[in-house]
């Protein structure tokens, strides 16, 4: 089902909404986000019941986080080489099956901290090969112009679910016990097993066949180190996360030990900064269009620095809860607009290993934040690791302040398709390799310096799409030609090359070609490196 052209005119925050497939998936989807804040909360929970020490108990963070940061580059190829539907399919059953076995311990008065931290990391799993597919599929439900609001809208969903989720946990821990949140969450994935079920997704259609999952890792780190925009994004995300993670390492035990709550009050505290979130993000939309988004994003980290402040140093839970709530408009604010940037800056062939890149930046900084704030914690204080946490926030936002995320916005990743494909007398094998590529330009001499300066571009678009190397050649008998020469692996990935070249690179590609001065297009070649039989030496 492809969203309709006509429908994404609406600028709105729930502009998507009005696609038919989005908008089952997005009401499932807060269901089953309901029963995840339950299980953190119930994990959370019962951690401080059967060992109530601030490091292990920020140890059922990082056993949720460790999964996502392990799996996260192979469950990003596995999105773009596999159908993603079935892909989607297969880890939600997991996550209910896991789910279920913690309930039906808990009831069973079994789970031990090993047992729970186990149970944990093995919904993690799911998460993470869910993670990247998940958001990889919002361009093919939502028109273009809606994918930045279809991302704010799911990080809604999950806030949503965040002001209802914690509460509704926080009751039937204090009623029932956590094990019927458990035994909850696994019914909460059903109605996303329906909508994706019922879900005919359009075959994708290639000449080429799939990429193989070890190469398309490769390929999509060759793209992110290749890609000065995303490696931005990753970098301002990774300063704020590390840091910002200190909430949800040490929020469980600063509700029991320094406000003297029960699950109740955690689960309100949790609520709050799920309202918190949900307001800011209808109102993102607006501010997007009225602030640059380099703004944007210092305000809200500053606005997060100041709320962990405030919870650290106002023992009063009312101004806590308030807190909270800033947390929330600040933490929406700052991941939907990294989310959606990379969206904005990855091509569709690439696009989930954009994304799990991306993931894996938020989840390994959430696991190895939320262990080394629980230890300090230890160490110190509860207090004193809020403040220190605040303090680097804003000290990451200073060290990162150089990096602009601002002139993305206008990227055209459709494919352009307008590279020739080569036409071999004899039609390599796909493995055979490497391909050797030589593209002849004549140039008038006097303008050397701002023909190698627009081939700098041209380098990040061939390393980036498949190429193993790049050089530019001059010729010493002719002041006027150049040759540009890149390696790629094999005849398969260069003929992937083709395929990857998008609208905005053939702008690039143009500007780069307008300094050629023949009566023809600069010459390209293509030489298949072929092996030579070694010489037998007489050995006498």
């Amino acid at each position: 089902m492809s969203a309709s052209p006509t429908q994404g005119r609406d600028t709105s925050l729930f502009g998507p909404l009005r696609e038919p497939l989005y908008r089952a998936l997005w009401i499932a989807t807060i269901a089953s986000n309901i029963g995840t804040w339950m299980q953190d909360v119930g994990a959370a929970w019962l951690m401080t019941s059967i060992a109530p020490s601030p490091a292990t108990i920020a140890l059922v963070r990082t056993a949720s986080s460790l999964p996502i940061f392990l799996l996260a580059l192979p469950a990003g190829a596995l999105a773009d080489v596999i159908d993603r539907r079935r892909l989607l399919l297969a880890t939600q059953f997991w996550m209910v099956a896991a789910a279920a076995v913690l309930g039906a311990l808990t009831i069973a008065g079994l789970t031990t901290p090993g047992i729970l931290l186990t149970m944990t990391f093995a919904l993690g799993l799911g998460s993470a090969l869910n993670a990247p597919a998940w958001q990889a599929i919002i361009p093919e439900l939502v028109p273009q112009s809606q994918v930045t609001n279809a991302v704010s809208l799911n990080s809604t969903s999950v806030n949503l679910a965040r002001a209802v989720g914690p509460a509704i946990g926080g009751l039937l821990i204090a009623t029932t016990g956590p094990g019927i949140t458990f035994l909850l969450n696994a019914m909460s994935f059903g109605g996303v097993i329906v909508v994706l079920y019922r879900w005919r997704r359009a075959p994708e259609t290639s000449v080429l066949p799939a990429e193989r999952v070890m190469g398309a890792m490769r390929a999509g780190l060759r793209y992110v180190r290749h890609t000065p925009a995303v490696r931005i994004i990753l970098a301002r995300f990774a300063a704020f996360i590390l840091f910002g993670s200190a909430l949800w390492g040490l929020l469980p035990a600063a509700a029991r030990f320094e406000f003297g709550l029960g699950p109740g009050g955690y689960g309100i505290m949790l609520a709050a900064f799920g309202l918190g979130a949900v307001s800011a993000a209808t109102l993102l939309p607006r501010l997007r269009q009225r602030a640059n988004i380099d703004a944007l994003v210092a305000g809200a980290t500053l606005v997060f620095a100041t709320g962990l402040v405030t919870l650290a140093w106002v023992p009063l839970y009312s101004v806590a809860v308030f807190a909270l709530f800033v947390c929330g408009a600040a933490w929406i604010s700052l991941t939907s607009t990294f989310n959606s940037r990379i969206q904005a800056v990855a091509p569709a062939w690439v696009r989930g290993r954009a994304l799990a890149v991306s993931i894996l930046v938020f989840f390994g900084g959430m696991t190895v934040g939320s262990a080394f704030w629980g230890y300090v914690a230890s160490l110190w204080s509860i207090r004193a690791a809020f403040t220190a946490a605040a303090t680097c926030i804003c000290l990451g936002l200073l060290a990162t302040r150089h990096l602009r995320l601002h002139g993305t916005e206008k990227l055209d990743l459709t494919p352009s398709f307008h590279w020739p494909m080569p036409q071999p007398v004899n039609e390599p094998q796909p493995e055979h390799g490497p391909v050797v590529v030589t593209v002849e330009y004549h140039i008038d001499p006097s303008r050397k310096t701002e023909f190698l300066g627009a081939m700098q571009p041209v380098r990040r678009i061939r390393m980036r799409d498949g190429a193993i190397s790049w050089a530019v050649l001059s010729d010493v008998t002719d002041l006027g030609r150049y040759t540009e020469v890149f390696v790629v692996e094999s005849w398969l990935e260069h003929l992937r090359q083709h395929a990857r070249v998008t609208r905005s690179d053939r702008d690039i590609l143009d500007l780069a070609r307008s300094y050629h001065i023949g009566s023809a297009p600069p010459a390209v070649t293509h030489f298949l490196v072929e092996p030579t039989p070694e010489v037998k030496r007489d050995s006498r």
